[in-house]
């Protein structure tokens, strides 16, 4: 499988920086999910890596050869986002066989199968849909086009409960036929907890997390217990997020404990990666009474 770069990625618009030296190597058939907060630069990345808009500084390779005006590598990539590119006159089925064409192959039976599960009218025109049906749209073009790298920006926008429970068993499915990697943007975090292999969090356009799940929530803790004991057990730990609970202190510790001997007051419990994504992004210095 074709092997994606990212060196150092920035972008500026004027004095304002986005994206500050992003390095991430994206592993092959792997789902990822890509986290932060809003303004955080994921959008922009995604735009980046897809070759829609240009880095400041930095480089997006694969096989080592940069993407830009690469048609070979951007062949490769599908971007679904918020962005309509095409023709709102254009016929939902259309749509099907003019990415057929960009891409040189679409899995026209699986689109037909999702279109029908999802009760889309593949003869809708793209402008008189709603934003729902717009997103239906565009989650079969990336389930179906033979890209190695799907990239989705918030894929779920408008689609209710029942929709978006199907989407993503729907990835799954597809995933398990045919191996890719899926690079999943999203503040929906509980819902794709259960589905993504790595994490990549970004903070004010740097790279804060870039793990497995698995070896991420294992470093993840939270320590409970009278506040003079939890503070001396969390002293030169790597606490990332305090509150207090009438007598009671909660501390979320991301790191090693360092095999620091329990006081019999004091509980361990694992952290879930929403909340883990919370303490993280939050702001330093916040405390929260409860």
């Amino acid at each position: 499988m074709n092997e994606l770069k990212l060196t150092e990625v920035k972008k500026h618009y004027g004095n304002k920086s986005v994206l500050d030296g992003v390095t991430v190597q994206l592993q092959p058939n792997t789902i990822y999910g890509l986290l932060g907060r809003n303004g955080a630069g994921k959008s922009t990345l995604l735009n980046i890596v897809t070759n829609r808009i240009p880095a400041t500084a930095g480089s997006v390779t694969m096989n080592d050869r940069d993407v830009t005006n690469n048609d070979e590598a951007l062949q490769q990539m599908y971007l679904m986002s918020e962005a309509n590119l095409y023709n709102p006159r254009l016929r939902v089925n259309e749509i099907f066989k003019e990415t057929a064409r960009m891409y040189g192959g679409f899995n026209f039976g699986l689109a037909s199968r999702l279109a029908h599960e999802f009760g889309l009218n593949v003869n809708a025109r793209n402008g008189k849909l709603s934003t729902g049906y717009r997103s239906i749209y565009k989650l079969i073009v990336a389930l179906c086009v033979p890209a190695d790298y799907i990239f989705l920006d918030e894929p779920t926008l408008g689609l209710d409960a029942n929709h978006r429970d199907l989407f993503y068993r729907t990835l799954m499915d597809t995933y398990a036929e045919r191996p890719r990697t899926f690079v999943i943007a999203t503040h929906l975090i509980e819902e794709i907890a259960h589905i993504i292999e790595r994490l990549v969090i970004i903070k004010t356009g740097s790279v804060l997390v870039d793990s497995s799940v698995e070896e991420t929530l294992a470093q993840s803790h939270v320590i409970l217990g009278p506040q003079a004991e939890v503070a001396a057990y969390t002293a030169g730990l790597n606490v990332i997020g305090e509150e207090s609970l009438g007598q009671l202190k909660v501390r979320y510790v991301y790191g090693a404990l360092d095999d620091k001997i329990l006081p019999d007051t004091v509980r361990i419990d694992g952290m879930d990666l929403q909340k883990l994504f919370i303490e993280l992004t939050n702001e330093e210095g916040d405390e929260h009474v409860i």
